[in-house]
């Protein structure tokens, strides 16, 4: 079966890091190389001595020895990602964010057997995690997690959005595009942060029917708002105008009333939205698969 490994540039604490790590490895990940933008990281103490995890301090010899530090986080995370591909030995590489989570319904690996030989990259199709104060806590905690509302399913667009369907038609937040897997030892792929270029040309991917990508980004409503300043200048909504002017003009409580429209999935909206694809619904235990992590588990491969 081929190997795969995944690769992350991370800012994160302690326990979300090791949920990233645990339940990647809990998945059949040869290895999780994790880059800390903060040399200083206290979390990468955690990491560090873990066989399958190669963690790596950005210092800035580190970044002298690679052309200098880029000061927009997205190019760091692509270096990152190529520097992880020149070094991984596994047969695949997956680039994500520390905050997203790859669901299989089978073995990744049975998966990626399946890819005929010639596609070189696949995407991840993204599903954001809907908030649920009614959960126990979990790290990164949610329960369903929602896909995009593309074209297909502009029908269900009002229902679900409201009077914000056209601040944000598509219905995420974050990206709709996925993260890619790829295949290494291609001389000429760079990866970046949605896709891998093929000596400078994009590389077509389609969505894996089977592999999808959680992303927890907005499910805690008070991360959501603080993290707002950062996301809305350098951030992932500086790339979608309409959202961006509404969310920068909007005071508090229509902030609020946009959060609790468009990030709690009501009961009733549920059905039509699974029996359409746009919802998954995933227990990932991420606080026993850390325990396990913590008591040696994962460690073989």
């Amino acid at each position: 079966m081929p190997s795969w490994a995944v690769v992350a540039t991370v800012k994160a604490p302690e326990e979300k890091v090791l949920a990233f790590v645990a339940h990647h490895l809990s998945l059949g990940a040869a290895r999780v190389f994790l880059y800390f933008d903060d040399p200083d990281d206290p979390a990468m103490a955690a990491v560090s001595n873990l066989s399958r995890v190669t963690a790596t301090r950005c210092t800035e010899a580190y970044w002298a020895e690679r052309g200098g530090r880029h000061d927009r986080h997205q190019n760091r995370q692509s270096r990152n990602a190529r520097d992880a591909y020149g070094r991984c030995g596994t047969d695949w590489l997956c680039h994500i964010d520390v905050d997203e989570f790859i669901l299989a319904p089978r073995p990744v690996a049975d998966c990626l057997a399946d890819i005929p030989e010639g596609t070189i990259v696949t995407r991840l199709e993204p599903f954001e995690a809907m908030h649920d104060p009614q959960l126990t806590d979990d790290i990164y905690t949610a329960r369903v997690f929602r896909g995009a509302l593309r074209h297909e399913q502009r029908h269900l667009r009002s229902g679900v959005l409201g009077p914000y369907a056209e601040v944000n038609r598509d219905g995420l937040l974050s990206h709709a595009n996925g993260k890619v897997i790829f295949r290494t030892r291609i001389r000429g792929l760079g990866p970046r942060l949605h896709g891998v270029f093929l000596n400078g040309i994009r590389v077509e991917a389609g969505w894996h029917p089977e592999l999808k990508l959680l992303h927890f980004h907005a499910q805690d409503r008070q991360a959501w708002r603080a993290a707002l300043p950062f996301r809305l200048t350098r951030g992932a909504y500086q790339y979608r105008p309409e959202l961006q002017s509404f969310l920068q003009g909007a005071a508090p409580d229509e902030i609020d009333r946009f959060y609790q429209q468009t990030q709690v999935l009501p009961p009733d909206l549920l059905a039509s939205l699974e029996e359409a694809g746009r919802v998954i619904t995933a227990e990932l235990g991420l606080r026993g698969k850390v325990a396990a992590l913590r008591g040696g588990a994962f460690e073989g491969g």
